[in-house]
């Protein structure tokens, strides 16, 4: 073979080859791992199994907790399944507090609602007062003052 030939075919390997010996010579592309729109899918084609059908129209949803705290979604899509007994609420959610929504929720409330909005308020209240009761405690631990400084005071000076 000419040598000539073989230091251009070894100048163009140089240019081609990144890493050293023994490594491949073109770039190898990895595959995006799109794990979450395969969760997406699979969610989707269990819903459709249960034949759930898109509610339109509802602006909001709230999710009351038991610690006071409320699951609020703005503007959700909602599938549901009457027969099933499943609903889906998709869409960006934030966790607030009851104090923030409950203008905004009292006249979207029923009757029994109501109600239990007024218990879990009441709950809310009385956890807020048994915590400010046992900041209270603490200030029944400090000692009473036996001497005045005052009058610490003067005798230093007098000394």
């Amino acid at each position: 073979m000419n040598a000539e030939k073989l230091q251009k075919l070894q100048a163009n390997v140089a240019n081609v080859r990144i890493g050293g010996k023994g490594t491949p010579r073109r770039k190898v592309k990895k595959a995006v791992n799109r794990q979450g729109a395969g969760d997406d899918r699979k969610l989707q084609t269990g819903l459709q199994k249960l034949n759930v059908q898109p509610i339109p129209g509802i602006e909001e949803v709230n999710m009351f907790k038991d610690d006071g705290k409320v699951i609020h979604f703005a503007h959700p899509r909602i599938q549901a399944a009457v027969n099933s007994n499943t609903y889906a609420i998709h869409g960006r959610s934030t966790e607030k507090e009851l104090t923030e929504l409950v203008p905004g929720i009292l006249n979207q409330l029923g009757p029994e609602s109501l109600a239990g909005l007024r218990k879990l308020a009441e709950a809310y209240q009385a956890a807020q007062t048994n915590q400010g009761e046992a900041a209270g405690d603490d200030d029944d631990e400090i000692p009473e003052l036996v001497e005045s400084f005052d009058k610490a005071e003067i005798e230093d000076k007098a000394e």
